[in-house]
């Protein structure tokens, strides 16, 4: 080689786009929807400024005009907000790390800027406070003379030092003039806890001989004799328990693009002047050619320039089973090499690797947001306020109707920490963390987390046939006339570079092993070759006006028929058989067209080949007559769409090739395979790494599985409060239950979209 194989890391600059620059922001400091809102809405106030920021992967994405604003401004616009925002490092190593830096933080930063064992401890040590405050409040017989002061001595570092990422949250929005879910928690607790003081110290709660009962709902009795220390502490417990529990979830969901990232080799052996040298990943460039073992991890995608092997490419298609890799084939960065040794010759390093461009676009989807959690973004928005009214209403008109300040501030503080509703921000994100990781394991890419609402309304689905439902390799399938028919044909075509000719030789390979040698080999444009074979002179190729015998003739007919093409055998200027070659339907084709069905689609065949072939694929595969579009270009293929859409059918693609990308584009939702050209998968939502026509059903089932978590993510988080605040405010909830009862929603939630992980392929 003449240039060196290794090159300088390089830092990465943020993504270009049509419409700007995109940066990903690291967000700190957010602990609800309603924090994240506050940030969408300080950052979409700048000028060029477009920004979702997602609650779950604390991250805002953000496209800018670089001539307006730079990324400083963006970090002091979250910073005006109160929050921290950080630029993820730059790419110095392998793709892996920096796929690994570019992802999700961890959910440790679910509880205000607490690690996740800081939020542990924390929660161990109010637990064990907490636990006798409850035994000394709610059971009678444990209550021994002057118990409340031990209670107060135990509850008060809860009520203080255990809730203080709450408190300190609602001090930081409180300065700037803001109220989050963290200010109705921490409202609720210190009302508890000073009224509590208030009766101790001012009352008549402090007197030796005080008891208290356990009850669900609210207690009745004397202002001054009420104390709420194990509202205080039990409530803080209880939202401690749920965030740290929410944390691990939200690790838990990022699990699949953490092992993502984690797939890619670290280094590569580097054959520099034939010698073998040992370097990290990233340090590789375009043009080198490096080693790699078997049982070693393919370094980079490239092309194998020496060796044969089997390659495991699980990581990016799903399909258990090696594929066979020799001289002149692709492969992709991170497969495990599971045979012989190649060398293969670097075509695509950093981030523009295979396994890089996966990693990136389940980011991008899981930054996104959906249609429906914009809604549920706008009610969290103005859900604080109208909740610290309805709290502060539900106080005045206890306090004006029964003159009952305990009754009255209980209720009141019911609604305050029942009517939180910390779930309603994790409703959306966490399952499509979920749902968009459990998908790149299965090489399901889901572009944008719009995507899943067009899956929900689609009831027709266009398939490409060639690559798509059928191979797109040509193969032997038939072989008619004298038994050294497909020797001599293989013989002769083993010179050609045409599909018809290769498919020949590789059918006459397999069954003869060595065909003998051919003289005089001349390939005719159009017509065929010929050769000189064992002394005969063989040619193969289209009929001339040779007469056919009967068996032959008929064989012709049939193939034509069936829109396969015909090879007719020659020797010596007679007719001695014919080869009938065609493309090859997937074997999983007839499968999916059938699950296709089940799921309520109309599948509909699409095709520039000519008509005979479409039929004969169509009646192999399950295709009606009046289900096949044959004999179309590619601006066919967009018109075909539009007219179905033109009749009110909300229209799903499925296609491979450069000409199917325009209809990928015009369709409601396209699906590219992966196994296709990268235009098509540029213009699709839906990229199916596997090549296999059943991950389109799969692909379907998954996104609407995802949706429908979704859905009921935000009927539980959102009905449960509205249900819940009606009880609180008439004085019919307990406190205490309703700090329970909030927490457990928040961990229903995230538990609910964990189930995304045990999504079974159909294949």
């Amino acid at each position: 080689m003449t240039s060196s194989p290794l090159a300088d890391p390089g830092v990465g600059d943020p993504g270009v786009g049509d419409q700007g620059v995109r940066v990903e922001l690291n967000i700190g400091g957010m602990t609800c929807a309603s924090c994240a809102t506050r940030v969408e809405r300080k950052l979409n106030k700048l000028v060029g400024v477009q920004a979702s920021v997602n609650y779950a992967v604390q991250r805002a994405s953000v496209r800018f005009d670089p001539s307006a604003i730079d990324t400083g401004e963006l970090v002091r616009a979250v910073e005006a907000a109160g929050y921290t925002a950080t630029l993820p490092p730059p790419p110095v190593a392998a793709p892996v790390e920096t796929a690994d830096a570019g992802s999700s933080p961890p959910a440790d930063a679910g509880s205000g800027d607490d690690g996740l064992a800081a939020q542990r401890q924390r929660l161990l040590v109010s637990a064990a406070l907490t636990a006798p405050v409850l035994v000394l409040s709610m059971v009678p017989a444990a209550q021994f003379t002057s118990w409340q002061w031990l209670a107060l001595t135990l509850a008060s570092p809860v009520a203080v030092w255990g809730a203080w990422p709450l408190h300190r949250a609602a001090l930081r929005n409180a300065r700037h003039g803001a109220a989050t879910m963290d200010t109705l928690i921490s409202l609720g607790v210190t009302a508890a806890f000073l009224w509590s003081l208030y009766a101790l110290f001012l009352g008549d709660a402090g007197q030796p001989g005080m008891r208290m009962a356990l009850s669900l709902l609210p207690p009745r009795g004397s202002g001054s004799r009420e104390i709420y220390l194990e509202v205080a502490s039990a409530v803080t417990v209880f939202i401690l328990a749920g965030r740290y529990a929410e944390g691990r979830a939200k690790w838990r969901a990022g699990a699949a693009l953490r092992a993502l990232a984690e797939l890619g080799a670290r280094e590569a052996t580097v054959l520099e002047d034939g010698r073998e040298r040992t370097v990290p990943v990233g340090l590789l460039r375009v043009g080198a050619v490096f080693l790699v073992r078997p049982g070693e991890k393919i370094a980079t995608d490239g092309t194998v320039i020496e060796g044969q092997s089997a390659v495991d490419t699980s990581l990016l298609t799903g399909e258990p089973i090696p594929v066979e890799v020799g001289v002149g084939d692709p492969v992709v960065g991170g497969c495990l090499n599971a045979g012989g040794r190649l060398v293969v010759r670097a075509d695509r390093v950093g981030a523009d690797t295979a396994l890089a461009q996966i990693t990136r676009l389940v980011e991008q989807a899981q930054a996104g947001k959906a249609p429906v959690q914009r809604l549920a973004d706008r009610v969290a928005g103005v859900f604080v306020p109208v909740v610290i009214g309805l709290s502060l209403v539900t106080l005045l008109s206890w306090l004006l109707v029964t003159h009952d300040a305990p009754a009255a501030f209980t209720a009141a503080v019911a609604v305050l920490i029942i009517a939180c509703p910390c779930a309603l921000g994790l409703a959306t994100p966490t399952a499509l963390l979920v749902g968009t990781g459990r998908g790149a394991q299965l090489g399901i890419l889901i572009r944008g987390p719009e995507v899943l609402e067009s899956t929900r309304t689609v009831d027709t689905i266009v398939l490409d046939k060639t690559g798509t439902v059928t191979t797109g390799v040509m193969v032997l399938h038939e072989v008619h006339g004298a038994p050294d028919v497909l020797r001599l044909a293989g013989a002769v075509e083993a010179g050609s570079e045409h599909p018809i000719g290769r498919a020949i030789a590789a059918a006459a390979t397999q069954r003869y092993g060595e065909l003998p040698a051919v003289t005089g080999f001349h390939a005719e444009a159009g017509l065929g070759v010929t050769g000189t074979v064992d002394g005969q002179r063989v040619r193969v190729g289209r009929a001339t006006g040779e007469v056919l015998p009967p068996e032959v003739s008929a064989a012709v007919r049939a193939a034509e028929l069936a829109g396969r093409t015909v090879a007719v055998l020659t020797v010596d200027g007679t007719v001695r058989g014919a080869l009938v070659v065609g493309d090859e339907v997937k074997p999983s084709s007839a499968a999916a067209v059938r699950r296709l069905r089940e799921l309520g689609l109309r599948p509909v065949l699409l095709t520039g080949d000519s008509a005979g072939a479409a039929a004969a694929v169509a009646a192999e595969v399950g295709f009606t007559p009046t289900e096949v579009v044959a004999e179309v270009l590619p601006a066919g293929k967009v018109a075909e769409i539009r007219r179905l859409q033109d009749e009110g059918r909300v229209v799903a693609m499925v296609g491979d090739g450069v000409n199917d990308a325009a209809a990928l584009a015009q369709a409601d939702l396209g699906l590219a395979l992966g196994t296709g050209t990268d235009a098509a998968m540029e213009a699709s939502d839906l990229t199916l790494v596997s090549g296999d026509l059943t991950a389109a059903v799969d692909a379907i089932r998954l996104s609407r599985r995802t949706l429908g978590t979704i859905k009921a993510n935000l009927f539980w988080a959102f009905a449960y409060n509205v249900a819940a605040i009606p009880l609180a405010a008439l004085g019919l909830l307990n406190p205490l239950i309703a700090g329970a009862a909030m927490a457990f929603s928040s961990v229903f939630v995230v538990t609910n979209s964990l189930r995304l992980r045990g999504f079974t392929p159909s294949r």
